[in-house]
């Protein structure tokens, strides 16, 4: 039976408001930093040398003095270490972990991936009231499981200032691939700002933190390609939708410095190899908002798990590990050489490093920064991705609802009345009789004429569309509550993404990574069809800070309702330009990729911009699960409860 907790619930929505924008959450009197200092830091563990096993955990939680930046700061420390220990358990035991909080502010650690009773799940205000200053509270749960996991804080912004660290759990099965030796690779991104001051400057002027957006240089380099009025026309869409093409990521290097377990790219982490051996490297993405794309320039990697779960091995060059995804890999490093593992955000901001290496005077170069990346239409809900052989990214539909598949009904929008006017005024005439738009719903597109369809600067006449193909591109229904001054988007046919390696990954030269490639190594255990779907739309308002689902912030809205033992399918469609790592507590995500039979089981799903995904959940757990985007500063309103009853 699940017990009543909406008064817990409300305390703990005003608690992320306030704490969390307003406290700083065990944060006292001080900004937060990283890494490791000089004399205020002494003593301080790094994490990739602390590892804890047994079946009983002693964790105490604590303010520490850091240095990651040259700047002292006060960090949220688990036994002293930032990040925490990892844990290593064994598949099949019982562990116990009694978790102090010594902080001034109530705390919590949430076991991130872990399948087990709700109640240990660490979620204050759905699973218990948190652990109050003084307090110690008593996890104990079977491991049910093995593979990479991660833990952290569901307090506040206390994630952001360290309090993390990684799970391994040894399988009680041989492993079904063969290494030597094995390294944990933590993600991370510090600030030595309080965390609670970058979200108040987010909300003030989202854009804050973002330094890569275009400059006169590359309005040159748009004049030099595309001529003046092809230019013009680019410019004069993205200027009308108020949206950025680069609107990447919220937050950047700008005030973040990567880390690579616990080391700054000056210093870079090493790990140390012998000859002939094959290397087990465990990534996870600890991050509080960054994306990464990784890659080991020289060395292929095998992927063999993904969030925590084995797969059939997929060799790659490179891979995007959104915040809260685990990544396993096997390389076979050459034992003449060392090896730069390269960690670059998806905002080209900066990155985190590594080295492997045969000994400790091996070094290797250090790869350039890409180039940071523009969104296109294909990131704003028009799927253009069977469009062969076009082009589109720089298509200006005169400000018309047809740009990216937007929706120009926003009244934000000032100039909406004009936009559907040019619109409807450019469609008239176009032939599209011979274009295969399966998909296009309530559509006609026999009268349309490309010849008078103007594009930028030039028409569309001599454009071969004979082999567009529009399939998958369905139109989506909006609720009535994504209309309005909190939704500044809404994706009309989003594409599906599991087959789009992402924004500045396309057409790279290198094998990258996607969830189409994921497939379980085993089959499929429950094998019954979804006997209902719920389609839910991630939603903000990007100028505004506000970020919700359906258009409802989380205080508002009502708990997702499963049945017990019921088999559904959850249909996730982004109606933003940014990338969410949607995460759901307490059930397996099985991600639909294509192969049925081996559906691969995720915790943390990326849904890419303008995209959608879908994957079955069997609720198989009871109790109040939290469903949120893992990106710390969304968390408040694009977050969901999900009662298995």
């Amino acid at each position: 039976m699940i017990t009543n907790l909406d008064d817990k619930r409300r305390r703990f929505v005003k608690g992320l408001a306030v704490g969390g924008a307003v406290a700083g959450l065990g944060l006292t009197g001080c900004s937060s930093t990283q890494s490791l200092s000089s004399q205020s830091a002494k003593g301080l563990k790094a994490n990739h040398e602390t590892e804890l096993k047994g079946k009983v955990f002693n964790l105490t939680i604590d303010e520490q003095r850091v240095n990651f930046t040259g700047k002292t700061r006060v960090a949220t420390a688990i036994n002293g270490t930032v990040p925490g220990p990892t844990l290593r358990w064994k598949e099949g035991e019982t562990v116990t972990l009694k978790v102090t909080n010594n902080l001034s502010e109530v705390s919590s650690i949430h076991w991130h991936g872990m399948i087990l009773d709700y109640r240990m799940d660490g979620v204050p205000g759905l699973s218990f009231d948190g652990i109050k200053p003084g307090e110690t509270f008593t996890y104990r749960f079977k491991v049910n499981q093995s593979g990479t996991y991660w833990y952290h804080s569901h307090s506040g912004f206390q994630e952001q200032t360290g309090m993390h660290g990684v799970i391994v759990i040894e399988s009680k099965d041989p492993y079904p691939y063969k290494f030597d030796r094995e390294f944990t690779v933590s993600l991370a991104d510090w600030t030595d700002e309080d965390p609670k001051r970058v979200y108040s400057k987010l909300k003030k002027l989202s854009h804050y933190y973002n330094f890569n957006e275009r400059t006169v240089g590359d309005l040159l380099k748009d004049l030099k390609k595309d001529g003046l009025s092809k230019t013009f026309g680019k410019r004069k869409m993205w200027n009308e939708m108020r949206m950025s093409q680069r609107d990447l990521s919220d937050v950047t290097g700008y005030t973040y410095t990567y880390l690579m377990n616990n080391s700054t790219p000056r210093k870079g982490w090493r790990g140390l190899f012998k000859p002939g051996e094959k290397v087990l490297l465990r990534f996870v993405n600890t991050s509080a908002m960054s994306f990464f794309d990784v890659r080991i320039p020289g060395l292929k990697m095998t992927v063999v798990a993904s969030d925590g779960q084995y797969i059939q091995p997929v060799s790659v060059d490179e891979f995007r590990i959104g915040v809260a995804e685990n990544y396993d890999v096997i390389v076979e490093p050459d034992a003449s050489q060392a090896y730069t593992i390269f960690a670059q955000s998806l905002g080209r901001s900066g990155y985190a490093r590594g080295t492997l290496a045969p000994n400790e005077t091996m070094t290797a170069a250090v790869p350039k920064v890409d180039p940071v990346p523009d969104l296109t239409h294909l990131d704003m809900g028009m799927d253009m991705s069977n469009m062969s052989g076009m082009d589109h990214s720089g298509m200006d539909m005169g400000g018309g609802s047809m740009a990216g598949g937007m929706d120009c009904s926003d009244p934000m929008h000032a100039s909406m009345d004009a936009c559907k006017n040019k619109a409807k005024s450019k469609m008239s005439g176009m032939d599209h009789s011979k274009m295969p738009m399966a998909g296009m719903k309530g559509m006609d597109h026999t009268k349309m004429n490309h010849s008078k369809m103007k594009v930028g600067s030039g028409s569309m006449a001599g454009m071969d569309h004979g082999g567009m193909d529009m399939k998958g591109a369905e139109r989506v229904t909006h609720a009535a509550t994504e209309y309005g001054p909190h939704v500044d988007m809404r994706a009309e046919a989003p594409r599906l993404g599991i087959s789009d390696p992402g924004i500045g990954l396309r057409k790279n030269g290198r094998k990258v990574l996607t969830y189409a490639d994921i497939k379980n190594l085993y089959p499929t255990k429950d094998k019954r069809k979804p006997s209902r779907e719920i389609e839910l739309h991630l939603t903000g308002n990007m100028s505004r800070y506000m970020w919700s689902i359906n258009g409802v912030k989380y205080a508002d809205a009502k708990p997702i309702e499963l049945k017990f033992g019921e088999r559904v399918r959850i249909t996730l469609v982004n109606d933003t330009m940014m990338s969410h790592p949607m995460h759901l507590h307490g059930l397996w995500s099985e991600l639909e990729t294509g192969d049925s039979d081996y559906l691969p089981r995720k915790h943390t799903v990326i849904v890419q911009p303008g995209s959608k995904v879908s994957y079955l959940v069997t609720a198989d757990a009871r109790g109040r699960w939290a469903y949120h985007c893992h990106l710390l500063y969304h968390m408040l309103g694009m977050f969901r409860e999900v009662r298995v009853v």
